[in-house]
């Protein structure tokens, strides 16, 4: 399975397993499966209560939630539609930035083109091409869709920033209080402490950084910066 690595704002390397092809398709079918469903429980209550006697207007009305379905699900649930939940897939960014809604908006906006008006083929064959796992869609909005399943461990090495994203459980979710200004200054004298061997250093930031968190632990000072510092680069991109 190919995976793609990106770095955060933090300076901190998540690796993240690509959604492939067929976890894509089986998370759509999901979609449009709720959609049907949708439209035969619309059809049976119209005719039960006669809600909707014109017929341009039921159908608008009908085809309301589902038109603006993908767009609102992957806004409110970050990157999620209740497909790609059940799949456990998710949109992000591949600057490391979290998906906003202009990126939404732009994925959304091109599946008249790629998805409904060729049945999905040019989507399919976009993915398979391009070895990122992007439809157009995603070039466009700079985002990717990654799985977030466990993955076997096959025993290759990571770096030492490098975070798998389906195996990684954050050790410290304190570190969630964290600014992003306060990651940028820990990194930074995590970095110049530990290649100047200051470990006075190490110690007065470790301590600083428990204090505001409130973490307790018995880990030394230069591991516990580090696993903070992966824990908040976890926790920023999948809340």
């Amino acid at each position: 399975m190919s995976t793609i690595r990106i770095q955060t704002t933090q300076n901190v390397t998540l690796e993240y397993e690509i959604a492939s092809a067929g976890e894509r398709i089986l998370a759509s079918l999901i979609d449009y499966g709720l959609y049907f469903t949708w439209f035969v429980a619309a059809l049976v209550l119209n005719r039960q209560l006669h809600l909707l006697d014109t017929g341009r207007v039921g159908i608008v009305l009908v085809s309301l939630p589902t038109t603006f379905y993908m767009l609102a699900c992957e806004v409110f649930f970050n990157g999620q539609t209740l497909g790609k939940k059940a799949r456990h897939l998710r949109v992000v960014r591949l600057d490391g930035t979290r998906a906003g809604l202009g990126d939404y908006l732009l994925r959304w906006l091109l599946r008249p083109i790629e998805i409904v008006s060729t049945a999905g083929v040019l989507a399919l064959l976009t993915i398979l091409i391009n070895g990122r796992g992007q439809r157009l869609g995603d070039l466009a909005a700079g985002t990717a869709v990654i799985s977030l399943k466990k993955r076997p461990d096959y025993g290759a090495p990571l770096g030492v920033d490098a975070v798998p994203l389906a195996d990684y459980q954050p050790v410290f979710p304190q570190a969630a209080a964290l600014s992003d200004h306060d990651v940028a200054l820990i990194r930074k004298l995590l970095f110049h402490g530990s290649k100047q061997e200051n470990y006075l250093l190490l110690s007065e930031v470790a301590n600083k950084v428990k204090g505001i968190t409130g973490i307790q632990t018995d880990l030394q000072d230069g591991p516990f910066l580090k696993t903070v510092l992966r824990d908040h680069a976890y926790l920023s991109i999948s809340s």
